[in-house]
């Protein structure tokens, strides 16, 4: 946003309370309403495209019968037969965050995945899980991943500790990829949004001027929906092979 001569792009990610007094005393933010749309959103997808169950699908079935396969068939060949049994995972973790994604495009909207807080919290549920599954499936031996196999036992002293801090930045690498990109990617929305109002404000010139940033805004929104649905699948997918490793013998 541009007041004067400053422009206040960060402002677009503030929490505040809503729903004026009732949201001040359950300090509700604009993140859980959010999240609770998308989720809301998710469900009336898959409920109306699968209500039908028609042999012959309409648009709305095809679409949801493509999205059950694409995730389905991701989790099984990135994991494996027991890439079953962690779909329904993974296909809640893809929509969660494609819907916030694409929620934070529409006007007035908030990006809850543009919150660190928001895309760690979801990095490190992937993260304990890969681990609980990793010490059920392998046991003990899960721990013998952090010497590498064929290295002297010598560089174990300096080995270990690499793998080990390694191992621990997967929930802070996965979640900052999401939340950097979806936060990039709304600062350069507000950049050329509040350039194309300040060159439309110097008149016929100014007017011209502004086409350039208000083409590129637009090109952008284009490349937001790629990168929002993008991020999702790069989420899902790593998440997927954080799984292979933990179900791996």
């Amino acid at each position: 946003m541009a007041s004067g001569s400053t422009i206040d792009v960060l402002g677009q990610f503030e929490l505040h309370p809503i729903l004026g007094d009732l949201g001040v005393a359950l300090n509700l933010s604009q993140s859980p309403i959010y999240m609770a749309v998308a989720c809301c959103l998710v469900l009336a997808f898959l409920y109306f495209g699968m209500k039908p169950a028609a042999i012959v699908p309409g648009r709305l079935q095809s679409a949801a019968e493509l999205c059950y396969e694409f995730i389905r068939k991701m989790a099984v060949d990135t994991i494996g037969p027991e890439g079953a049994g962690f779909f329904p995972f993974i296909f809640s973790l893809f929509f969660f965050i494609m819907a916030g994604n694409y929620l934070g495009m529409l006007p007035f909207a908030f990006t809850y995945t543009s919150h660190i807080a928001v895309t760690f919290a979801m990095a490190l549920m992937v993260f304990v899980l890969a681990v609980i599954v990793s010490l059920k499936v392998q046991g003990l031996h899960f721990f013998a991943h952090f010497m590498p196999a064929g290295a002297p036992k010598w560089l174990a002293p300096l080995l270990v500790p690499i793998e080990i801090l390694s191992f621990l930045s997967r929930p802070v690498s996965l979640s900052i990829r999401l939340f950097a990109n979806m936060v990039a990617g709304h600062v350069m929305f507000d950049i050329f949004a509040s350039f194309v109002v300040m060159l439309a404000s110097l008149g016929f010139i100014g007017d011209v001027l502004a086409v350039g940033p208000l083409v590129i805004n637009m090109a952008l929104v284009g490349l937001e929906l790629l990168v929002g649905a993008l991020q999702a699948y790069v989420f899902a997918i790593l998440t997927c092979i954080y799984l292979r490793e933990a179900v791996a013998h």
